[in-house]
């Protein structure tokens, strides 16, 4: 390598960037600084694109989009279709997983091609810290101006939780490399992993349950839209759980509590998704003086640790554990690499589930709204009076658009629907915008399309009633 490209700006380190981790956050954030003109490396210890890309967010999506399709087949009798045998149609699950592989397989190779087409130099292995600035890499020693800490996360075991004999407890990753459909799974957690995989097995035919500590759940989304999904898991033949604390694991059953009587339940498979925690093993952030919020590396809104030149983003700092956060994180902590002082805002990112309907929301809910707030306008329209719905053939669902009572400014936006993930991204940037509901509701959505009931949602809420709803 030729000496002037082996120096970082301030010619004192190899590079002018570092990020550890290549996965959503990491490899995203690596092209950016690239692309602003800064030195960069990354460091992976296994697979490019990380858990998302390799055992969480796209694998999950194949699995998903399988089952949507072997359930659109099932029922194609109601869209005209003649001389298809439901009974005879079947999924394997060894073509689904090669299916799966391959989508892996493709993305895998594109990220390694585009951090190599942006000039980013790639170091396999595990990276820790020597000091400061020096990341040991195998035999190897990266020096760095900054680094960026994206090492993600791993699945959360509840130390509450006791194991006894062969338990045949699955974690997410091996859930999503079965090429077998289990007869029976106990899920512990009603979160979106635990509500993801509820809706895949459920649809393949396994006897599902979820056994969920909260009382409703999915806790993170709106109360309304946490019931309805509830009400269409059930009607796929998913058993809940709720209010209900794990105690142990024996063998193949689940033991836990509620309403102070303690219940067991066995299943062929127990699949533990009561979240992810943020990984650093390895690391040596400890070593070098980091500060950590319990397991979580402690950062500001700049993205910095309380050393200045380094920066955590994504899962391992522990603010929020979606890989699009990771990524925007990685974009302000480049930006403020370079003297540009941008903080980052959590109150606008969009979380989506993976379901059918689907889920996808954004800002405050119901709750929340009102208790910052007090007084709130709230909208909803019913998708069983959206055409495209009934097209598609999906009637349930609803859009629900909660506003500041005074302004019209939008301060959740909660969907359940056909597409409801897509379709997110137009209140993404009609919050980004500052944009009131007048000007959404003054944006005109095209017909038929299931994104009418977008401002159908916002009418409700802003003049008191929709157009095609009473």
């Amino acid at each position: 390598m030729a000496e002037e490209r082996a120096q970082s700006k301030s010619g004192l380190y190899e590079f002018d960037v570092v990020v550890i981790g290549a996965g959503p956050g990491g490899y995203e954030t690596a092209i950016k600084a690239s692309q602003r003109g800064l030195r960069t490396a990354i460091v992976e210890a296994e697979h490019m694109g990380g858990t998302c890309l390799n055992v969480g967010c796209i694998p999950t999506k194949a699995l998903v989009k399988t089952v949507n399709l072997y359930e659109d087949i099932q029922k194609s009798a109601e869209f005209g279709i003649e001389g298809v045998d439901p009974g005879a149609v079947k999924i394997s699950m060894v073509k689904l997983q090669k299916r799966k592989e391959g989508i892996v397989k493709t993305l895998v190779g594109g990220v390694g091609a585009l951090l190599k087409g942006n000039k980013v130099e790639i170091v396999k292995g595990l990276g820790s810290f020597v000091d400061a600035h020096t990341i040991a890499v195998g035999d190897r020693k990266l020096t760095a101006e900054h680094v960026i800490i994206a090492t993600g996360s791993e699945t959360f075991m509840p130390g509450f939780i006791t194991y006894e004999g062969e338990t045949k407890m699955i974690t997410s990753t091996e859930a999503l490399s079965l090429d077998y459909i289990p007869e029976s799974i106990n899920i512990i957690g009603g979160g979106v992993i635990g509500i993801e995989f509820a809706y895949v097995f459920a649809h393949l035919g396994t006897k599902v349950t979820v056994i969920e500590l909260m009382e409703h759940i999915l806790p993170m989304v709106d109360a309304d839209i946490s019931k309805l999904a509830r009400k269409s898991l059930e009607k796929a033949g998913v058993a809940f759980h709720t209010g209900a604390k794990v105690k142990t694991v024996k063998d193949k059953a689940v033991i836990f509590e509620k309403d102070g009587k303690e219940q067991s339940l066995e299943a062929e498979l127990t699949l533990m998704a009561v979240g992810r925690s943020p990984y650093t093993k390895g690391l040596n952030a400890e070593g070098i003086g980091l500060e950590f919020d319990r397991k979580a590396i402690k950062v500001d809104g700049h993205m910095r640790t309380n050393i200045e030149h380094i920066y955590a983003i994504g899962d391992v700092n522990g603010s929020v554990m979606l890989a699009h956060t990771a990524s925007h994180e990685g974009f302000v902590a480049v930006a403020n690499i370079l003297g540009e002082e941008e903080i980052m805002s959590y109150d606008r990112i969009p979380s989506c589930i993976y379901m059918e309907p689907e889920i996808a929301s954004i800002g405050l809910t119901e709750a929340q709204a009102r208790e910052k707030y007090g007084e709130v306008k709230v909208g909803k329209f019913p998708m069983m009076a959206n055409g495209k719905s009934l097209i598609e053939g999906e009637k349930s669902g609803m859009m629900k658009v909660i506003l500041d009572s005074e302004l019209g400014e939008i301060l959740g936006v909660h969907l359940f629907a056909v597409h409801a993930t897509d379709m997110i991204s137009e209140i993404s940037v009609a919050m980004n915008l500052e944009a009131t509901a007048e000007e959404v509701i003054g944006s005109i959505h095209p017909h038929p399309t299931v994104s009418e009931a977008v401002g159908e949602a916002f009418m409700a809420a802003f003049y008191g009633r929709p157009i095609n709803s009473l």
